[in-house]
C-alpha cells in the first residue's frame, strides 16, 4: 500500500528585497514542497505581490484557502501591505500577534482567498541609535529554541549585518553594521580598487584575513589607517591582490565584531545565524577574534520562526 503524501497545513514565505522563498508545511512540520525565485519585493512591486504569490502556490498545487504566513520585505512601506514594527525591548513570542492580515481587496486573485498575514519587523527608537530590522526577527524567533534562556549576542551577517542582544527570549536591542555595502563601495570606488584588482573570492583560511580581523578587534580606532595599509602594502610590501582583498574584508568585519562586542558584557555567548559561504567567512572571523559561536542555519531558523508564528496564529 502506497503512503499518501502529507497534506500541507500552511504556506510559509520569506520575501526579501531580491528573493522569494515559499514552503508548504505539513501538520507534522515536514516540508511538503518548496519554491525559490528572484521575485523579491523589487520585482513584485512591479508585477504584483498577489500575482507572484498565486503563481508559486499554483506551481506547488497548494489547496485553495491554505493560510499563508509571510515575513520580510513584503511588509515594508514599499511592499504589499506595511506590517509596521514592534518596538524594542520586545519579547520574540509577541511577534505573531502583531502580524497584519492582507485584506481581500489587495488580493483579487483566484485561489488566493486564504488568510494571508505578514509578520512585523522590529524597531529600536533610541534617539542616538535608531535602528530597524525586517525578516531577521523571524530568524530570531526560530533560533531562540536552540539558544535557550540567558543572555546571547546573535550575529546575522549580510549586506547589512544585524547583531542582536537577546535576554531570556527578549530582544533588548540591536545594531546594524553596513559591512557588506561598505566593502563593495570601498573596493570599487576608492584608491584601494587598484590593489585588489582581479582578486578572487575571500577564504576564511586566509592568514591575511584573520590577521586583519584580529588587529581590528584589538585596535578598532586604527580602522582607517588599516584600510590605507591595503594600498601601501600593495605598493611597497609585496601584498598580493588576493591578500589585499582579504585584508580589506578582514578589516571591515573585524571592526564590526569589535563594535558589537562593546555593547555586551564580556563572556556573553555568541550565536551565528547564517547560511552559505558567508557563514564560513564569519566563523573564521569570530575564531580570529577569540570567539566560538553557536552556529544556526539561517534557512532552518526562518522556517522554524514561521512555524512558531503559524502555530500561534492558527493553533496548528
Amino acid at each position: 500500500m502506497t503512503q499518501s503524501a502529507p497534506q500541507p497545513a500552511y504556506a510559509a514565505v520569506d520575501w526579501g528585497t531580491s528573493s522569494f522563498r515559499l514552503w508548504l508545511i505539513g501538520k507534522d512540520g515536514s516540508v511538503c514542497a518548496e519554491r525559490r525565485s528572484g521575485e523579491g519585493m523589487t520585482t513584485a512591486a512591479r508585477t504584483g505581490f498577489a500575482e507572484v504569490l498565486a503563481g508559486h502556490l499554483a506551481a506547488v498545487r497548494a489547496p485553495a484557502g491554505l493560510p499563508v504566513l509571510i515575513c520580510g520585505m513584503a511588509g515594508a512601506k514599499q511592499g504589499w501591505i506595511e506590517a509596521g514594527y514592534l518596538d524594542t525591548p520586545a519579547a520574540l513570542a509577541d511577534i505573531p500577534a502583531a502580524a497584519v492580515r492582507i485584506p481581500a481587496s489587495a488580493v483579487r486573485i483566484p485561489g488566493v482567498e486564504a488568510d494571508i498575514r505578514i509578520l512585523p519587523g522590529l524597531a529600536q527608537r533610541e534617539a542616538a541609535a535608531p535602528d530597524v530590522m525586517r525578516g531577521e526577527e523571524t530568524q530570531l524567533l526560530g533560533a531562540a529554541g536552540e539558544l535557550g534562556d540567558g543572555d546571547h549576542l546573535v550575529c546575522m551577517p549580510g549586506t547589512h549585518s544585524k547583531w542582536v542582544r537577546l535576554s531570556g527570549g527578549r530582544v533588548e536591542g540591536f545594531s546594524t553594521f553596513m559591512t557588506g555595502e561598505l566593502f563593495e563601495a570601498v573596493a570599487k570606488n576608492t584608491i584601494l580598487s587598484h590593489a585588489i584588482a582581479d582578486a578572487g573570492a575571500i577564504s576564511g583560511d586566509s592568514a591575511a584575513f584573520r590577521a586583519a580581523v584580529a588587529r581590528m578587534v584589538e585596535k578598532p580606532a586604527l580602522a582607517t589607517s588599516q584600510l590605507f595599509s591595503v594600498r601601501a602594502g600593495s605598493l611597497i610590501a609585496g601584498l598580493s591582490p588576493q591578500d589585499a582583498k582579504a585584508r580589506l574584508s578582514g578589516t571591515l568585519i573585524g571592526l564590526e565584531i569589535a563594535g558589537a562586542r562593546s555593547l555586551v558584557a564580556e563572556g556573553t555567548p555568541v550565536a551565528l545565524v547564517v547560511s552559505g559561504g558567508l557563514g564560513a567567512l564569519y566563523e573564521a572571523a569570530l575564531a580570529a577574534a577569540g570567539l566560538s559561536p553557536t552556529v544556526i542555519d539561517a534557512d532552518t531558523a526562518v522556517r522554524n520562526g514561521l512555524a512558531a508564528g503559524a502555530k500561534a496564529l492558527w493553533s496548528l
